[in-house]
């Protein structure tokens, strides 16, 4: 059972000037910010905006892998990061991406 819930919203792709990735990068960031701030230790993500947000999945992965990366370089306070699919599509996309 989950002990907090961290709730951000994505950007809506196509809609906010070429920032999206920019945009979506700050959800992964602030959460991550946030779990570190109450002293989690692990963080469950779904692929924000890659549904009723139309973000493509592969580009999704790419801004998504660079936002974990640098900051779980940075930062060893959190020691597990999920990542959870509701679709099997962006699962695959994600996993092509990071391979």
């Amino acid at each position: 059972m989950a002990k907090w819930v961290i709730h951000t919203v994505g950007p809506i792709y196509g809609c906010h000037g070429g920032r999206e990735a920019e945009l979506l990068a700050a959800c992964y960031r602030n959460a991550l910010l946030l779990a570190r701030e109450k002293g989690l230790k692990t963080i469950a993500f779904p692929a924000i905006s890659t549904g009723v947000y139309a973000y493509p999945p592969a580009e999704a992965a790419a801004v998504v892998g660079a936002t974990l990366r640098a900051f779980l370089g940075e930062d060893q306070d959190i020691e597990e990061v999920r990542l959870v699919f509701f679709h099997p599509d962006d699962l695959n996309q994600f996993l092509l991406h990071w391979q």
